[in-house]
Formats: C-alpha cells, structure tokens, sequence
C-alpha cells in the first residue's frame, strides 16, 4: 500500500482510539468445528454482527442439525434472517451453496479434519469450496484455525477509506494484508470486533459534509439578495433628488 508508514501511525491511532471508545472487554469468539465458523461467516459476510448472532441462534432452534440446514430452501433460511431482501437471499443461496460442497466433499458436514493438517493447506482447502468467499476464509482461519487474519466487510473497509486511515484506492484485500502486518495475531480478534463495532454504528460523514456546505451556500445566496435590495433602492433615491 502506498505511504505505508503514513497509514501506519493512523491505523494505531484508531486503534487506541477504538479500544478507549469501547472500554468493554472483548470476549474472543472461537469455533470447535470450523464448519460453524463458516456458516457464521457466510451471513457475516452480508449481514451486521448483531443480525448474525440471532441468526445462528435461529439455525440452531429451526433446524435439527447442519445438515437439516443444508437440504432447506432458501425461504425457510430468510425467514431466520427476518428479512427478505436481495442480501438475505444471497446469504441463504451461498450458505446452502457451501455447505452442499462440503458434503459433497467431505460426506459430512464436519470441517474438524482441517485443524490437524496445517494452516496453509487448511486455508487452501476452504478456498476451493464453492460459495465461500474471501471474508469468509478469513473469518474461519480467524476463529477456528488460529491464523492470522482480519476479515473485512465492505462496511468496515468503507470506514477506513472515509476515514483516511488506508489508501482510499485499496480494495479489500490490499486492505486486510495491509492490516495483518500492522496489528499483531494475538491482537486480531479484538482489532477485527472493535473495527466492525465501530463501522456499523458510525454515520456516513460524508453525508453530513455535504448538508453543511449547502447550508453555507444558502446563507450566501441570502446576504447577496439582501444587498442586492439596499443597493437598489439607494440608486432610487439619488435619482429621486435630481
């Protein structure tokens, strides 16, 4: 990423800045069977933080078990979302989409064989997986393989754009590589839940930039027309006199 070492000394000051903002200890989410990491990816990837943790609660109440999950429709999947719209439905169609491949390729819906060969081939063996994504890789190697990664939504790496803490050309994976060399594995999980924390409760603020400039220049239109009056009727009264 282009000046590095500007970027850098941002990014560690949001960190602090993160981490006194939100002064609650941050308890780090970790998956026995990375098969749940992926499921909570996938409608991580799509939904907020506070959506997908009702909606594992859901998955597990409806559904007898994964593979119950795996042969629904996509209805009965965003009506545990709550919400049926074109993002629901994409999560529901990539999560089926997932864990079909799993079966298909491991003939059950267990993902705990990949903690015992490695975190490399563990990495390689989700990405081949059709319907996961690159978020939701890194959101298992994260809380289930112990790898050092910090997924990033488009709402978090949004943040740090309009914030001016990365280079606002980098796309999501520039970003993410970017963030692991700056923010040590142990501190991960913490960076990646204040990050998204704040993403998802902070207001656009180039919205709120753009409403004060137009209130700038309506009060310039209306000084302008009031001085434009008195002028006017000035030059009335000169010629009134002659």
């Amino acid at each position: 990423m282009k000046n590095s070492k500007e970027y850098g000394q941002k990014l560690q000051k949001l960190y602090r800045g993160l981490k006194r903002a939100h002064s609650k200890k941050i308890e780090h989410v970790a998956f026995d069977d990375p098969i749940e990491a992926l499921i909570g990816g996938i409608i991580g990837e799509h939904c907020t933080e506070a959506a997908t943790t009702r909606a594992m609660k859901g998955f597990r109440e409806t559904f007898v078990d994964w593979n119950d999950l795996r042969v629904s429709r996509v209805e009965e999947i965003v009506e545990v979302l709550r919400e049926d719209n074109a993002t629901s439905r994409t999560a529901a169609f990539s999560l089926i989409t997932a864990l079909r491949a799993i079966f298909d390729e491991y003939h059950t819906l267990s993902l705990v064989p990949l903690k015992k060969i490695g975190k490399r081939p563990a990495k390689q063996a989700l990405e081949s997986l059709e319907g996961v994504g690159h978020f939701v890789v890194s959101y298992c190697m994260l809380t289930a393989l112990q790898g050092h990664a910090i997924p990033l939504t488009e709402t978090m790496a949004s943040y740090l754009r309009q914030n001016e803490v990365v280079d606002p050309e980098a796309d999501a994976h520039d970003i993410e590589g970017f963030l692991t060399r700056q923010v040590a594995a142990k501190n991960a999980y913490e960076f990646y839940s204040l990050l998204r924390q704040e993403s998802e409760s902070a207001k656009p603020a180039r919205k709120v930039a753009k409403k004060k400039t137009t209130r700038a220049k309506k009060k310039t239109t209306t000084r302008t027309k009031k001085t434009t009056k008195k002028t006017t009727k000035k030059r009335k009264v000169v010629k009134a006199k002659k």
